[in-house]
């Protein structure tokens, strides 16, 4: 039997393998009939709350066990959940539980208190589940799994499952809404090209608020496999993870890959590691390849996705080094086209706009008719049969890239972050990748600064490598030996051991931007 609806990935799992391990935090394992079990309680309890169809619950929790069971509960009882990443403050989870009216909080009792007087401009938030010890007004965890009832929605694979929130650095985060047909077929995609087994134990590494951290949980259910949930502090705690519960599969974005890449790391990690998979931005190619000499075993997937379509191109590990810089071609079940602005497709290597298609394009943005008909618009005629009446919708990316004649996809950058500079469009992406080509610094970010002469100039911010002192003569000096002359930035020391991030743990631009 395959799975249909996001819920049906760990009752399948469970079918088959009861008592082989789904999730592992610390010391503690839950294995597939027990977090089965727990999903089917969770959703008799928020029946028993009155819960309707389409109703949202948000989930305030750090990686635990109950973050996961309310996630796939909430889908099984018809509901919406909405998991918020627990960096974010008061004011910006108010904001999320206000722009969906959440009907339903669950959270623990210290990041309740955390959220104090924000909640009160929330008027469609109902019930508060709290885990741990119970306090006033609230209803506890343990007593919601007692009240049992049948949920009564039907759900089918069209339903909303989910509604993730970008992480806002360009202005209030954006709800994108996620059907169950999405979910699946994303786990479904990714778990064929990771080759996915029952045996492997996938690391946790990144937010489950972030799709690309959530979708280790669904390509894990989906294999049976085995899933740690990690909240670190510093980069040497996932080692510690990898280590200790001798984890399989790593998916992590370039900042974290950049400071595990500097570390020692201790024994056992790579004869173990089957795969390590980068997304959340292009890898250096430096940090590539420091990875693979200490992972020699290991298969590197280079993956791209947006949240709009959960997950679209990888690029084979085989073709890594014949096509340096290549996101690769389109996920299994997916096609990905090249546009020009006219809605035609572009030609081999001419830059165009990236647009998916296919049963991972979302249902938009939730409440926002202008950003979802900017983002979802109609696949163009041209590209359809002619007797099909009803319109097909994909997401249009707002990112450039190139196709080459092969079909393989390069990345140039994001419409709204192109540099503008002596009449060149310049991709800070680019610059970043030859500033760490030079091996001179720790991270960096490029960014336009607005300029009487040039209409932007480019700026660069840089960290020191490790202990290393920081030459910037000589990164100047590289710069100039390795771009033309219309790209070579302006090149400053970030005052602080690392760039700012956001709440996804990639490198914040924006905010490096405005800080000057």
């Amino acid at each position: 039997m395959s799975p249909v609806l996001l819920h049906d990935l760990i009752n399948l799992a469970a079918a088959r393998t009861p008592t082989a391990p789904a999730l592992i935090d610390g010391d503690t394992r839950l294995d597939y009939a027990a977090l089965a079990e727990s999903q089917r309680r969770f959703a008799g309890g928020l029946a028993h709350l009155g819960l309707q169809r389409g109703e949202r619950v948000a989930i305030y929790l750090e990686k635990r066990f109950e973050t996961v069971i309310a996630s796939f509960g909430t889908a099984a009882a018809g509901g919406v959940f909405v998991p918020i990443n627990p960096l974010l403050k008061p004011e910006q989870v108010a904001h999320i539980l206000k722009d969906c009216a959440v009907s339903v909080l669950v959270s623990s009792p210290e990041r309740l208190a955390l959220l104090g007087e924000a909640l009160a401009g929330c008027p469609a938030l109902r019930h508060r589940i709290v885990t741990g010890s119970p306090v006033p007004a609230t209803v506890a965890w343990a007593d919601l799994l007692g009240l049992l009832a049948t949920p009564p929605h039907r759900v089918i694979d069209t339903d909303m499952a989910a509604i993730f929130y970008t992480s806002g650095s360009t202005g209030q985060p954006k709800g994108v809404v996620l059907s169950h047909r999405n979910f699946v077929a994303g786990a479904v995609s990714v778990a064929s090209y990771l080759e996915n087994r029952p045996d492997d134990v996938l690391l946790a590494a990144l937010p489950l608020s972030f799709d690309a951290g959530f979708s280790q949980l669904t390509t894990a259910f989906h294999a049976g496999a085995s899933v740690v949930l990690l909240n670190y502090l510093l980069p040497r705690d996932v080692l510690k993870a990898m280590a200790k519960h001798r984890v399989s599969g790593l998916t992590a974005v370039p900042p974290l890959y950049i400071q595990l890449a500097g570390l020692e790391w201790p024994a056992g990690i790579a004869e173990r590691l089957r795969y390590f998979a980068n997304t959340g931005g292009v890898l250096p190619q430096e940090t590539l390849a420091a990875l693979r000499a200490r992972l020699p075993q290991s298969r590197p997937y280079l993956m791209y996705g947006l949240t709009e379509a959960f997950r679209s191109t990888y690029l084979q590990p085989e073709e890594i080094d014949r096509r340096v810089g290549s996101i690769g071609k389109a996920i299994p079940n997916a096609e990905i086209l090249v546009l020009r602005p006219d809605g035609t497709p572009c030609a081999a290597d001419e830059p165009g706009e990236l647009v998916h298609r296919g049963a991972l394009v979302g249902m938009g943005y939730w409440n926002d008719p202008e950003k979802t008909a900017e983002r979802y618009r109609p696949l163009p005629p041209a590209l359809r049969p002619e007797g099909l009446m009803l319109p097909e919708m994909a997401v249009f990316s707002g990112d450039t890239v190139r196709r080459d004649a092969d079909g393989y996809l390069y990345f140039i950058g994001r419409r709204d972050e192109m540099i503008k500079t002596s009449g060149y469009r310049v991709s800070p992406a680019e610059v970043e990748e030859i500033v760490y080509a030079t091996g001179l610094v720790g991270e960096c970010v490029a960014f336009g600064a607005p300029h009487p002469t040039l209409g932007q100039s480019i700026e660069v911010r840089v960290t020191r490598p490790g202990d290393t002192p920081l030459d910037l003569p000589a990164l100047l000096v590289e710069c100039r030996r390795r771009m033309p002359a219309y790209m070579v930035p302006n090149l400053a020391e970030y005052p602080a051991a690392h760039l700012p991030r956001n709440a996804n743990g990639k490198i914040d631009r924006k905010r490096v931007a405005t800080e000057e």
